[in-house]
This record gives structure tokens, sequence and C-alpha cells, in this order.
């Protein structure tokens, strides 16, 4: 049979064809954000496109969304988020750089539409600066100046989808006589230029590398932060938190410190990146629905009557048995000589306390009124607070979640109404008060965890913030409710510890239920509710083998 003239090409070969626009997409995209990053670490952390657009992505993440990622992801949400916006970004350059090749200016339009994004985005962030959008600007330029280049030295893709062929030479005829053509020479499908393509690919490559490199680099060393945080030494506290009571720790191996070690302390804010604030730049504008509006320095709150507390906080995206609370001793200043200075007018019930990452929390100003410790808190654990958990001052409110009283970083305090203003989390749907719900997990035996028949030895926590834990019951396979042992109590702003043992458990697998009651007899609500408006609810059960 004779040939039909048609030249069949598959798949890999049209594959093939796309990755040097692919790779050259890639490339100049790596070049965008290295040079990026690297005048950022000049200008400020804010003016980053990759920390704007996350930040953003962020405050518009619906309450859903927010659950599903702290329940699946836990504290590492922000690297999945990270990781997630670079393989978009690999994605969209690559499709970028494969336009590029066929119509340059296909190419370049699309980076440039991302870059008006990514702009936007810079410069609608809390405390944005004219000068903000000069990394985005600049990396875009760098960015199209290695597009174009790499594009130049790109082998071209015929019409159907393979790099042009070498031109064949003219064709000589087998058989003179019929005119009959000989097969033609198979095309090369190397056409000159293409190592010369992807040694410069790899030489930009390398060259984004280092700037990406070194702007982390130079952001680390221009950071003041840590530096005066590290030499800082806090005063000793005008009111000390009274000694811990003997036995606060529950007598049962596996469960948790009563004190939580700063560095395991959970953290959960919308911060990209953890701010880095000069204390000696730091101020705090008290204002608002007030008879007197002031600014307080960190050396004010130093010179400050501060107290020492004992205080659990609870993410309110924390599930039943979930590991999103911590307990620490934390030193500050009370709120509530704060607002006194500030004499609030008649009509105010709220707070809006802002963060200087833009993050707002509203909580209600009778509760940083009454007798309760919230303070503006400036050491954590016997230490200046960590970076990552607001420092230099952040706001520690007992009995609330931390999504209305929390504000790590904090740099504002407006005394207003609920019916006037929103906080960050109020406004996208979660209820405007917060109060934490008593709650209580099992930590000993692990969940799925193997023991030994026999003896089996419970543990774990319960918490019912400004009222106090009175007992915790524990239920073994369904059977009745017993009382476990409780141990002791350091304060009612704290957590309380339990354990219990259930003798002769045979061999199998086994479920073991929990349930607080409160210092009024208030039982822990049984039925099941997620995060979401105000805190979940629910008896936590774990199942468990003996061996």
């Amino acid at each position: 049979m004779g040939t039909t003239g048609k030249t069949s090409i598959g798949r890999p070969g049209r594959l093939a064809a796309l990755a040097p626009g692919a790779v050259a997409g890639v490339v100049a995209a790596a070049i965008l954000f290295g040079v990026a990053e690297l005048l950022a670490a000049f200008i400020g952390p804010r003016s980053s496109p990759l920390v704007a657009v996350g930040s953003t992505f962020i405050d518009f993440t619906p309450p859903w969304l927010k659950d599903f990622a702290v329940a699946t992801f836990g504290t590492a949400d922000k690297l999945v988020l990270f990781i997630s916006m670079a393989v978009v970004a690999t994605v969209g350059a690559a499709l970028a750089g494969v336009l590029a090749v066929r119509r340059f200016n296909l190419g370049a339009t699309l980076v440039l539409a991302l870059a008006v994004l990514m702009a936007v985005c810079v410069a609608t962030r809390a405390g944005a600066a004219a000068t903000d959008i000069l990394p985005t600007l600049l990396g875009t330029a760098a960015g199209l100046a290695a597009l174009r280049n790499l594009v130049s030295k790109a082998p071209k893709p015929n019409a159907l989808g393979l790099p042009s062929p070498i031109p064949a030479p003219v064709p000589e005829f087998a058989d003179s006589a019929n005119r009959r053509p000989a097969a033609p020479p198979v095309a090369s499908t190397t056409a000159p230029g293409r190592r010369a393509f992807f040694a410069t690919a790899a030489v930009l490559a390398a060259t984004a590398v280092v700037l990406g490199v070194g702007g982390k680099a130079l952001s680390g060393i221009r950071g003041a932060a840590e530096k005066v945080r590290e030499a800082l030494k806090l005063p000793a506290a005008a009111k000390p938190a009274p000694p811990l009571p003997a036995g606060v720790q529950a007598p049962v191996d596996g469960v948790g410190p009563f004190v939580t070690p700063n560095a395991d302390f959970y953290r959960i804010d919308t911060a990209l990146i953890v701010p880095d604030v000069d204390p000696s730049q730091w101020k705090l504008h008290v204002h608002g629905m007030v008879e007197k509006e002031f600014y307080l320095s960190f050396q004010d709150l130093l010179d400050s009557q501060l107290i020492e507390t004992h205080v659990t906080l609870t993410c309110v995206s924390n599930v039943v048995g979930g590991n999103l609370a911590g307990n620490a001793k934390w030193l500050g200043y009370p709120l509530r000589e704060v607002l006194a200075r500030a004499k609030p007018l008649p009509g105010a019930d709220m707070v809006l306390s802002t963060s200087i990452d833009g993050f707002s929390a509203s909580t209600p100003l009778p509760i940083l009124q009454d007798g309760r410790d919230a303070i503006l808190a400036v050491g954590m654990n016997g230490e200046p607070l960590p970076l990552e958990h607001g420092f230099p001052v952040r706001m520690v409110v007992p009995g609330l979640y931390g999504y209305v009283s929390a504000t790590k970083w904090v740099v504002d305090l407006e005394v207003t109404t609920f019916a006037q203003k929103e906080g960050y989390w109020t406004s996208r749907g979660w209820s405007s008060h917060g109060p934490i719900k008593t709650a209580s997990r099992v930590e000993v035996p692990r969940a799925l965890a193997r023991v030994p028949a026999g003896t089996v030895a419970v543990g774990g926590t319960a918490w019912a913030q400004t009222v106090g834990i009175s007992a915790v019951q524990v239920q073994l396979d369904g059977g009745p409710w017993q009382e476990a042992t409780l141990a002791a109590e350091a304060t009612v702003d704290t957590w309380r510890q339990w354990s219990h043992s259930f003798d002769s458990v045979a061999a199998g697998s086994h479920n073991v239920r929990v349930r607080a009651v409160d210092a009024k007899g208030q039982l822990q609500i049984e039925q099941q509710a997620p995060p979401q408006p105000d805190g979940s609810t629910g008896w936590h059960n774990i199942t468990f083998t003996t061996t």
C-alpha cells in the first residue's frame, strides 16, 4: 500500500516540543521572584510578592477551608500553602513560556497580568507603602528580560508541535523512469542552538537560586527583633504568679507537661512570615470611644506594674481531642489598667485590637475590665515572648478563644462597639464573642496504641476557663462512667489534668471516652459540633488495643 504523505506525531513528541518553552517560563519566573525577594530584604518583608499573595489568599479563605487546613495539616498549614503556591506558580510560568515561544507577546501579557495581581496584593496589605511594590515591578522586568533571552534561543515548534527540522536535501529519485522519489530522510528533532538554550537556562536558574537565597540571608541579617529579644532582660513582676501547687501533673507517663514549653506551644495565626518588630520602634495606640487617647511605648510597659499569671490558651479551630491548646506563665500589664487610663465612653462594648500585619480581634469590653488577668503580655515562661508568639507585645485573655482575644504583635486598641466594627474572623462568619467551651481529652493511651492487657492507665487534660473543673469521668467500652482522679488545680484559668486505671482489661480492641464537669456543676456538651462558628463540642473518645 502506498503512503499518505502525512507524518504521525505521538504525544511524547508533542510534549518534548513544549519542553523548551516550559523551561523558559519557569526559569524566568525564578528570576522574577529571586530579584523580588532580594529587593524585599532591603525594603521590608511586606514588599515580598510571595508573602503578599499568600496573605491575601488567607484573607479570602472561607471558614470551612480554614478549618479543613488546620484539621488536616495543623501547624504546618502555612508550609502547605507555600508549596501549593509554588506548584501553581510553576504551572502558570510554564504556560507563559510555551505561549512566549510561539508568540512572545502572548506569554509576556500573561506574565504582566500576574504581575499586576501581585502588585495589587502587595499594595493592599496593612501598612503598605508606595515603595513596597518596587520588588514586584523590578522583579517582573528582570523576569521578562530573562524570558525574552531564553525565547530567542529556544527551538521554534512547527505546526505539528515538534521542533523545526533541519532542512532536508533535495530528494533524489530512486526510479528515474517512474519518477518515484526515494524515502525522505528522517528530520532531526535537535535544532542548532538547543544545547546553548539549555546552558543559558541553567545559568539563569542558578542565578535565581543565588538571588533568592541571598535575599533570605539578608532578611535574617537585617532582622532586628531577634537580636533585641536575645539581649532583653525582663523586669521582675510587681505581682509574681503564686508557685504551682504540688501535684498539678497527672501521674501517668505520656500526659503532656502542665506548663507547655515555648517551643511546643501551638501557633495558629494569619501571618505567613513572622513580623520583625523592633521594640524601640513599637507603639500601642489606644483610641476610639474614650476620654483620653494615648500611645504606649515598649519601655512604658516595662516600667509599669507587671503581673505574672498562668493562663491556658485555646484556638477556636481545635477539634474535639485536638492539640491546639497550651498552658504558659505570662508576664504583662493588665488591660483593665490601660482601659482605666483611657476612660471608655458610655455605649462602648468592644475593643478592636489590631496586629501590625492587619489581623484584628473583637473583644468584649466588660471582659477586659473585670477581675480576670487579661494582659498585654511581654513575657512567656520566664523569657521575652518568642517572635512567633507575638514579640514584643501580644494580648492574653483568659476564657476567650484566640480569634477574639489573643492578638499577636498588637499595635492598636480601638474602643468601639460590636455594631460599628468587626474583627478579622467575625467578619467571615465566626461568632462575635467566642467564650471557650468546657473541653476534655484523652492523652494516654494514644489513639490506636497497643498496650499490655490487664491494668490500663488512662490520663489527659480538661479545662473550663474562668470557672474551673470539678470532675472528670471516663468510660470503657460503653460501661459505667467512673470518676477520674483530678490533679491539683493551679488556677481556674488553666487546664486541669486527670488520671484513672481500668483493671482486668482483656486482650482486644477497646474504646475509652471522657467528659468533664465544671465548677458550677455543668456537664460538658455531648453533642458533636464542628469548630465553626463558636468552637467544637463533643466527648472525646479513642480506640486502643490490648495484647
